[in-house]
């Protein structure tokens, strides 16, 4: 029966939006699963749960490599929402193994850390580049002059999407994202689905044109791996290529805005760190654990679990909330200040298990990159007026951060 506890917990809620961890602790305070009606799933909200959830092969991000929908108890999507689905299905979050593992081999050693390492001198020029222009108009947007366009040209760099072709990555990624909402509506539906049809159509060219002239970007790895008997279909390639774009660019750009929020809301933190540009690197962690970018992370359960005497049965979904978890003082010491010199941080940001994100090293060499340049070359960087939040949950993030140069 719905309490004050499950009420507070409300992700359609401007002023849940506006600051969830209160609810969390009520969450967790609960107990260690909370069915939740409105969304038909088992929220998890302390950081052991999900730790070790993250890890078992008893839940999914998929179940249609062992069960139909039927079989499965599962409705099969709506079909005017098939061209979101193909893509979204093919890509390796959303697979479990042997495709899974097949996959994110062959994306892996895109990922390698002497890869990414090359990749420092140009993230960090990017950086310069996009803080100097962001500095000589005496301020702009931090998400559209800086956090957007540093992670999304680096990640097109990798793929080797010409820059002339950019301008409509970030508007298919958002709204394609917009369907991991909680129950995203028929508009989200139907934006989603025509990004998804727009996205494969310009991949599914640049990829016959790598195939004709190959390069040194990874879309032209990908077609060399299955040329040499490492097989991937054209559809995994195009989904694969979309996901990396998405969840490369998505994460980085909510940390970076999330975290500048949320300095600029502590400003003895955000003087220390100024004083001492040695704390990025333990600042970043803190900054994604202070204020999570992904919320939550969903998992369908394939065997029945117990957690805490409660029988999940299979068929069901369970979501984990990775917000909550970085919140848990059971790990945590006092988990709601912001403290940039923690030093035990074993936050769950970029998940964990087969689907840790693959792109964890870049993403920090990239908030690096923007928060060196901005510390550097803008000292005095000041919020020009109060940022609103996006009214979405799962992918948490501001519509904009206005800052000014005093």
């Amino acid at each position: 029966m719905a309490g004050p506890i499950d009420l507070a917990f409300d992700p359609w809620d401007p002023e849940f939006l506006a600051d969830p961890y209160p609810a969390y602790a009520g969450l967790r305070a609960r107990g260690r699963v909370v069915r939740y009606e409105p969304t038909d799933q088992w929220l998890v909200p302390h950081h052991a749960d999900v730790s070790a959830l993250l890890r078992d092969r008893r839940l999914g991000r998929t179940y249609q490599h062992r069960f139909t929908h039927e079989e499965f108890g599962r409705t099969a999507p709506s079909p005017a929402h098939e061209p979101f689905h193909t893509l979204n299905d093919h890509g390796m979050l959303d697979l479990e193994p042997p495709d899974h593992t097949r996959i994110r081999r062959l994306v892996s050693k895109a990922f390698t850390p002497r890869t990414v390492e090359r990749l420092k001198p140009y993230v960090h020029g990017l950086a310069n580049e996009l803080v100097g222009k962001l500095v000589e108009a005496g301020g702009g947007d931090l998400l559209t002059d800086v956090a957007e366009p540093l992670p999304v040209a680096v990640i097109a760099e990798m793929l080797g999407i010409p820059e002339a072709d950019r301008g409509p990555l970030r508007p298919w990624s958002a709204a394609i994202c917009g369907m991991y909402e909680l129950n995203p509506s028929e508009d989200t539906a139907a934006r989603a689905v025509r990004a998804s049809v727009e996205f494969s159509d310009y991949l599914r060219e640049l990829i016959a044109e790598r195939r004709k002239e190959p390069g040194e970007d990874l879309i032209s790895g990908l077609i060399a791996a299955h040329d040499e008997g490492d097989r991937l279909t054209e559809q995994e390639m195009i989904s694969t290529a979309v996901l990396l774009l998405n969840a490369g660019h998505e994460a980085t750009v909510n940390a970076t805005v999330n975290g500048w929020y949320a300095l600029f809301r502590n400003p003895g933190q955000l003087a220390a760190l100024r004083a001492d540009h040695s704390l990025v690197p333990s600042a970043i962690e803190e900054l994604m654990r202070y204020d999570t970018p992904l919320q939550l992370f969903e998992r369908w359960v394939l065997d029945d679990i117990e957690i805490d005497g409660t029988t999940i049965p299979r068929g069901a979904e369970i979501a984990m909330l990775f917000g909550s978890a970085n919140h848990d003082p059971a790990v945590f010491r006092d988990p709601g200040r912001l403290d940039l010199t923690r030093e035990d941080n074993p936050h769950i940001s970029f998940s964990a298990g087969i689907h840790y994100c693959i792109g964890a090293p870049l993403a920090r060499i990239e908030l690096a990159a923007s928060m060196t340049a901005l510390l550097e070359r803008a000292p005095t960087l000041t919020p020009a007026a109060d940022p609103r939040r996006k009214p979405n949950f799962v992918i948490r993030g501001l519509e904009g951060l206005p800052v000014e140069l005093r």
